[in-house]
């Protein structure tokens, strides 16, 4: 047996001790009496969620940092010292040492700078110390983060800044706690350093513009916010502690750059939904418990298309909170495949020719009422805000489908978009089949049925009373509407959400800002409110339908249509971020104050830098892997066939070997010639020319072992980290 193999037969057996132990200790508990603790005991118990604030804060402070989680408002200063002595005990008595100002720089993943609560004081003891002003304020270094110009080198000063809208929580360790605070992070002069400070705008401004078309249909939104819901799909594959280490490419770049596809892999579509196997199952469960703990609302969880990809996915929440839970559960999931000797790979795209891993962002928009605005009502007067938003939404996303598609973009989902399961480049809108009939019908002014039967009337003073759940599901659409939400469904596996979502948020707040001024102005020259909003829908409808499609989008003559419609398609991450360079971009972004036209700037030159710092990091990988792995593995291979030819000589027939061996040899030289390619592109910064490079040399590498015997190839193959965990 291999040494490899040998790893894995004892990380196996670790595991089933591991579950052993465990099941010993269950009914150990069982029989002495002691009952096991639920998971509704547990729920949120490292959360310092209003719950806990109601129990160790006074009632003032417990109102008005309620009233801020609540409504969004500003947070009274003179409160900050109580709940950071309430926050610091609570912490403290969950085995918490220190705290960190947790946040979400532009590097796509999280931050944190951990500090102890112990002051020493003068007799030489120590005490445990938290105060108001290091709870509300924190001081990074900004110098070594993104900043895309906004920052100089030698400018270091950065502010981290709590946003007691996400509750802190505890991150428990092998030895101790750590007591982790949401935050912002801006520069000295107020610049948005991170994904949260532009999501949080991005809210702020929808909800102005929500709660402003609110009041036109009669609802009191004084004192009240709208905000958007989010529950995002969270696909990833585990594989194999043993064989992730074997894979230089897996361990630089998250993605294999080498691979021949296996004879079965998901073509039976058997993996789907099958049944979950017991190490699978036992990461799953340990996952559960430590998000439940964090308040964070897993629901689902199933196997996927291809073997050894699965999915998760939370209940609806605040956006967000939904988001912040996102990036810790993306944190979480890497800790407990680690325990059990797996590896938890969130690349879009992490092996060829099979589905990668995408990140479903479940939207929808809760207005001051608190229903659901992409819900269908009961009522004309529901529909009609159904419908009004519904056509913001169809607006928005034809208005600035460059500006969602460049919120996607990045060199691990251009492997994915338009591949096995994923949407294509072309940004468009599914509706289904009865919401598009009635979509037609208010074009034309006087729907009167839909398709599913029943009598529906659009005049003067009524809207349709419309079926929930009244679509189909489309897998090939980028943005579907499927019941009462949209699902992009563009967003790669290892993304921070918040992208996507600060422009869906102000997009659609433009929209629904344009639709208000309209309505406004007809209501100042006393015209009838009902006949402008049907005209404006119809408007609506007329202008940007061309952005709905409800067929599929995978074929040639979507493609072909789209262009005739006038549609982009921007098919990778270079020739997408050009969409930051566009006027009317900086313009929305900047009109509702999300980013101002520097902070676009500075997000430009970051995704470019970081796009080609990714390409040049695979080609290198690449060229390394075949110069010092797989070209000496094939030449080692062809010596061993030369002698042996050399041997049986005249004593036998050598011929196909002999053809063998002319095959290997002229892939090898191929090789060889191909990373010379690499190379040479690599040299030349050329990101272009890496990738077309990189392609072509896996070409011949992947040729090669089909010829190079198992024990001799020096990676693990595809069918053993798909196939056997």
């Amino acid at each position: 047996m291999s040494e490899m193999g040998k790893k894995r037969r004892q990380l196996v057996q670790e595991f089933d001790q591991t579950v052993l132990n465990l099941k010993e200790r269950i009914m150990d508990e069982i029989g002495n009496g002691h009952p096991t603790t639920t998971v509704a005991d547990t729920y949120g118990e490292n959360v310092f969620s209003l719950k806990v604030m109601r129990e160790c804060l006074s009632e003032k402070a417990f109102q008005s940092i309620s009233a801020t989680i609540k409504s969004g408002g500003k947070l009274d200063p003179s409160i900050a010292d109580e709940v950071a002595e309430a926050m610091k005990k609570w912490a403290v008595a969950k085995g918490a040492t220190h705290y960190t100002h947790w946040f979400q720089p532009l590097t796509g993943t999280t931050a944190e700078k951990h500090d102890s609560f112990v002051a020493p004081d003068y007799e030489g003891s120590a005490v445990l110390r938290f105060s108001g002003k290091e709870l509300i304020q924190g001081e990074p270094d900004a110098s070594s983060f993104p900043s895309g110009g906004l920052r100089a080198t030698f400018e270091a000063r950065g502010y981290t800044a709590w946003d007691p809208t996400s509750p802190a929580f505890i991150k428990e360790g092998p030895e101790g706690a750590t007591l982790c605070i949401p935050t912002i992070f801006c520069g000295y002069h107020g610049e948005a350093l991170d994904k949260k400070t532009p999501l949080l705008r991005s809210m702020a401004a929808l909800s102005k513009q929500v709660c402003r078309m609110a009041k036109l249909f009669g609802i009191d939104a004084k004192g009240k916010r709208a905000y958007a819901t989010l529950g995002p799909e969270q696909e990833y594959f585990l594989i194999d502690k043993s064989y992730y280490n074997a894979r230089l490419d897996l361990v630089q770049t998250g993605r294999t750059l080498f691979g021949r596809k296996p004879a079965k892999h998901q073509q039976q579509e058997d993996h789907y939904f099958g049944a979950i196997k017991p190490r699978v199952l036992a990461f799953m469960e340990d996952l559960n418990r430590t998000l439940w703990k964090l308040g964070m609302p897993a629901k689902t969880q199933h196997n996927e298309v291809s073997p050894a990809q699965y999915e998760i996915a939370p209940v609806f929440e605040d956006l967000n909170l939904g988001v912040d839970h996102n990036m810790i559960a993306m944190e979480v999931m890497r800790q407990a495949a680690d325990k059990l000797g797996l590896v938890c790979l969130l690349h879009e795209k992490p092996f060829a020719g099979v589905n990668g891993s995408g990140k479903h962002n479940n939207w929808s928009i809760v207005g001051p009422d608190g229903k659901n605005w992409l819900s269908p009502g009961d009522n004309p007067h529901e529909n009609a805000k159904f419908l009004t938003t519904l056509c913001a939404v169809i607006k928005a996303v034809d208005d600035y489908q460059g500006l969602l598609r460049v919120s996607v973009a990045n060199a691990g989902n251009d492997h994915r978009l338009g591949a096995n399961e994923a949407p294509p480049a072309i940004i468009s809108i599914f509706l289904g089949d009865q919401l598009t009939d009635i979509i037609e019908q208010i074009e034309k002014g006087s729907a009167k049925s839909s398709k599913t039967g029943g009598v529906i009337e659009i005049g003067v003073d009524s809207l349709p009373v419309l079926p929930r759940d009244a679509t189909d599901r489309n897998r090939t659409s980028p943005f579907a509407f499927t019941g009462a939400k949209f699902e992009f469904r563009a967003l790669g596996s290892n993304m921070n959400p918040s992208g996507p979502n600060v422009v869906l948020n102000t997009i659609v707040a433009e929209s629904i800002s344009q639709i208000c001024d309209q309505l406004e102005a007809a209501l100042k020259a006393k015209k009838d409110f009902n006949q402008s909003l049907q005209k404006v829908l119809q408007e609506i409808i007329k202008k940007h339908k061309r952005i709905i499609y409800n067929g599929d989008n995978y074929t040639a003559e979507w493609h072909a249509e789209a262009k005739k419609r006038g549609l982009l398609n921007l098919k990778d991450t270079p020739e997408s971020l050009q969409q930051f360079k566009e006027k009317k971009n900086i313009d929305v972004l900047s009109k509702h104050g999300v980013l101002s036209p520097k902070e676009v700037a500075s997000r430009y030159e970051i995704y470019k830098h970081g796009y080609e710092t990714i390409i040049i990091l695979e080609g290198n990988c690449a060229a390394t892997m075949a110069r010092t792995q797989i070209i000496p593995a094939a030449i080692a291979f062809e010596r061993e066939l030369a002698e042996t030819i050399k041997i049986v000589g005249s004593s036998g027939k050598t011929t196909s070997q002999k053809k063998l061996l002319k095959e290997v040899a002229g892939l090898t030289e191929e090789a060889i010639s191909r990373a010379e390619t690499l190379e040479a592109a690599i040299e030349k910064h050329a990101a272009a020319k890496i990738n077309a490079a990189m392609l072509s040399l896996r070409e011949s590498v992947d040729a090669l072992e089909a010829f190079v015997p198992s024990d001799k190839w020096p990676l693990p193959s595809y069918a053993e980290m798909l196939l056997m965990n």
